[in-house]
């Protein structure tokens, strides 16, 4: 096990943001906590994103199925309607909900799979909780001609009906996974298990920025081609940055997607969102970085919910894709050196910004995002009309139409 967790490597020689260092940690978080089998694997995926990570032909293609496939660049869009119902910030959404599959998860898994083919892999193992990454999965696996196994926790099976469907459809085989709280956690212990057994022909895509190094890595430099795109398209729209950029956090990958080109710009505040269920003094809820203490977890060590035996505590959110315990290490950094902030928003307020943000600016957001516009909607109304709030609106919101229905049903309130 890797346990070196000096802070080396947490900027380079002009003095700028340089995680993770090289044994894959951010401060005391990340790292490679797995077993002997993975071990080359990981190795082995290292290297080889190592000789691609800068290679002039790789990001060429990276690039053009960005471009061509997904359709990037996503547009930045002023919720004026919602900003003035606020009476504060202006608020602006980063449009992933406009690409290819719905969400910002294709960014991250053509990145991957184009080093599965450069590796030879022409088997890929993905886990999805929401559905998104493992529609993104199929849907390249698709396009590459590789073969797709998507691992599910069988009540997010239940949850996300269409998104298994569109994955079937798509050619991707849905393993329902019925241990522990039949949620992502589990698939991905599943996935982890698969990887174990056929490592040699098997590619594993990791959705989020959370697992051992490289991956925490590797994801959140795919995925920060959102944060890019934004910081060229803010001072086209109004001249400067924003004040303020929030996203919603479960494992973290479309809030890192945005935040990491921000790090070094310190007038920027970074703001991310967590799942507080039913309330964090509950104990139902998903926010790891506010109710939750160090630990390791899936191959790093990161915020995790556990109890005092370091157990890991069942969670809970009204959306699929915060439902889970832990988060990805570099955000652990980021709360700890206070560069980002993280607050949380119950399932009743977040099915209440979904609602609002459907009526007022015809935009259906995904559950997972609209909790980062609660809360961008609730601290606008305390801001100067000058400010200026950029939200990752990070998927849309067609899969989650049963759901916000059933809970329309128990929570009349909500709507």
């Amino acid at each position: 096990m890797d346990q070196d967790f000096t802070l080396l490597g947490d900027q380079d020689a002009q003095g700028h943001y340089n995680f993770p260092n090289a044994s894959g940690h951010f401060g005391p978080y990340g790292g490679s906590f797995v077993s002997e089998t993975l071990t080359h694997a990981l190795e082995e995926l290292k290297a080889t994103y190592a000789k691609y990570q800068h290679d002039a032909e790789f990001l060429r293609e990276f690039h053009h199925e960005l471009k061509y496939f997904v359709g990037r660049p996503s547009p930045i869009y002023h919720a004026k309607r919602w900003s003035e119902e606020m009476g504060g910030a202006q608020i602006y959404f980063k449009r992933e909900d406009l690409n290819h599959t719905g969400a910002h998860k294709i960014n991250n898994v053509i990145g991957q799979a184009l080093l599965a083919k450069r590796m030879g892999k022409p088997r890929v193992i993905a886990e999805t909780g929401a559905g998104q990454h493992g529609v993104a999965t199929a849907t390249i696996c698709a396009r590459f001609g590789l073969e797709c196994i998507v691992y599910m926790g069988s009540e997010d099976v239940k949850r996300q009906v269409q998104n298994v469907y569109r994955m079937q459809l798509l050619g991707a085989t849905v393993v329902p996974v019925e241990s522990g709280s039949k949620t992502l956690k589990d698939a991905l212990n599943e996935a982890m298990r698969d990887w174990v057994t056929n490592v040699e022909n098997t590619f594993y895509i990791i959705g989020t920025v959370a697992g051992p190094h490289p991956y925490p890595m590797m994801v959140r430099d795919f995925q920060s081609v959102i944060g890019n795109e934004c910081l060229e398209q803010m001072p086209d729209l109004i001249g400067r940055q924003p004040d303020y950029v929030m996203a919603c956090i479960g494992g973290g990958s479309n809030a890192m997607g945005i935040f990491h080109p921000y790090i070094d710009h310190h007038e920027v505040t970074l703001i991310g969102v967590e799942a507080a269920g039913e309330g964090i003094a509950t104990g139902k809820h998903s926010a790891a970085l506010l109710g939750g203490i160090p630990g390791v977890l899936h191959g790093n060590r990161t915020y995790l919910l556990q109890d005092e035996n370091g157990q890991i505590i069942e969670t809970h959110s009204v959306s699929a894709g915060l439902d889970y315990p832990g988060v990805g290490p570099e955000h652990a950094w980021l709360k700890d050196s206070h560069r980002a902030q993280y607050v949380s928003v119950t399932d009743d307020e977040a099915v209440k910004a979904f609602h609002h943000c459907c009526q007022i600016e015809g935009i259906i957001p995904a559950l997972e995002s609209a909790h980062a516009l609660a809360y961008a909607a609730d601290f606008a109304s305390t801001l100067p009309k000058d400010k200026v709030i950029l939200v990752n609106l990070s998927g849309r919101g067609d899969k989650d139409m049963h759901t916000v229905a059933e809970f329309g049903k128990l929570h009349p309130a909500a709507k």
